[in-house]
């Protein structure tokens, strides 16, 4: 297999995973349950739902999985989904090329150790 047909594999791999994930984050996160997820319901349950307190960003751009300033309900939900895999995707990517940076030359898959005799 030459290095060039097994890159393009790659970044295609890579493509449908980015697609799938948008995808759900876009558009399936809009039919995800209303009801509370798992700690809600068991301070619902153990009656202490009542002591909640504000939180430091509860005004932010995406708190409570919408975007503040879009009226429709359903788009503000798909572009917060949307928006979090972005900048999830750009810190992950980030730090794999930092690591990758990092490691020695020789640890590298297909990395050569130097001239062969």
């Amino acid at each position: 297999m030459n290095p060039g047909s097994r890159s393009r594999r790659d970044i295609g791999v890579l493509m449908g995973f980015l697609v799938a994930a948008l995808l759900l984050a876009g558009v399936v996160s809009y039919y995800a349950s209303g009801d509370p997820d798992g700690l809600n319901k068991v301070a619902i349950d153990k009656q202490f739902a009542s002591s909640e307190q504000p939180h430091d960003l509860d005004d932010s751009p995406l708190a409570g999985y919408a975007t503040t300033g879009v009226d429709d309900e359903r788009f503000s939900g798909g572009l917060a989904g949307v928006i979090g895999v972005a900048v999830t995707l750009v810190v992950a990517g980030g730090v794999a090329l930092l690591i990758r940076r990092r490691e020695p030359q020789e640890t590298r898959p297909g990395a050569t150790s130097g001239p062969s005799a």
